[in-house]
């Protein structure tokens, strides 16, 4: 497949298709879209580490197929991250354990983490009991080709950034999000001097946390479903960060670039609106996630 390369973000080529040099910290965007139907896969991504997929983060609608387009080799990823239980964000989880299962052949164990229960949320330890327990939806799974099983972590109570994960030289943190009633968590990844920081879906009360996890990092994947008041429904300002914040959350955090994602069609008809309300507060690189781009930071 021809590699196709759409820019540039923090001196780094961002690409679509096969990338020939391994890279110590790369990330696939397997999905850019949400929360509505607008053409794009929902929330989710996967982290590679010198090469090989490792971590998968979120699992929207869609991510499914945008993994299979992207022929990797799915046999080391183990470490899930959910940002919170929304569907357009988890739904696809079980089809992506399968595609692992399948690719493998053999035992796994996953490591997932994700936020603790809070009604009518289950827990993520609940969540995946309920997709893949004996009793679950897909309990099939747990020997389809190989035994299957997770080590299942809640996240609670994460007024501080906690380190999750220290192995290898991958550090993954995290602190408590909000994102209005659902519990949520951020995200930042460490390995070998680069740094990638996930808001997940994020309201005004998680801003403050968001800036303190971001600190310095290579690239913050900011989640920007909205644009600014009043030109989105004004049930999404309840529950997501406008444009003119997203800049002055960048700057504070003095993020080296800044990758818009979980864009709706009101995003998309409207990039130059939302490139110069962030540009307002923050002077870094800024791009639009694409399904299958590849970004080195």
């Amino acid at each position: 497949m021809r590699r196709l390369c759409t820019g540039l973000l923090l001196g780094a080529v961002l690409c679509v298709g096969p990338v020939k040099a391994a890279e110590p910290l790369e990330l696939l965007v397997l999905g850019s879209g949400g929360p509505g139907a607008g053409g794009r896969a929902g929330a989710g991504y996967v982290l590679l580490l010198d090469g090989t997929p490792r971590i998968l983060l979120d699992a929207g609608p869609g991510t499914f197929v945008r993994l299979g387009e992207a022929h990797l080799d799915l046999g080391q990823l183990d470490i899930v991250l959910l940002t919170h239980l929304h569907v357009d964000h988890v739904a696809e989880l079980p089809g992506i354990v399968k595609a692992r299962a399948v690719a493998s052949r053999a035992d796994i164990r996953f490591k997932v983490f994700g936020p603790s229960g809070d009604a009518p949320f289950p827990s993520t330890r609940r969540y995946i009991d309920l997709m893949f327990g004996r009793d679950g939806a897909f309990a099939y799974l747990q020997d389809f080709a190989g035994s299957v099983g997770f080590d299942t972590t809640d996240l609670q109570g994460l007024t501080e950034m906690t380190t999750l994960l220290s192995q290898d030289g991958l550090v993954i943190r995290a602190i408590a999000g909000h994102h209005r009633d659902a519990p949520a968590v951020i995200y930042r990844v460490d390995y070998k001097g680069h740094s990638i920081t996930f808001s997940g879906d994020i309201d005004a009360n998680g801003h403050e946390a968001l800036t303190k996890i971001a600190e310095g990092s290579s690239l913050l994947v900011f989640n920007d479903p909205v644009l600014d008041p009043p030109d989105s429904p004004a049930a999404l300002f309840l529950l997501h960060t406008a444009p003119a914040d997203i800049g002055r959350i960048a700057a504070a955090a003095r993020v080296s670039g800044l990758l818009l994602s979980h864009l709706s069609r009101d995003v998309d008809e409207a990039h130059d609106a939302v490139s110069r309300s962030i540009g307002r507060s923050f002077a870094g690189p800024v791009v639009f996630a694409a399904d299958g781009l590849r970004v080195r930071p």
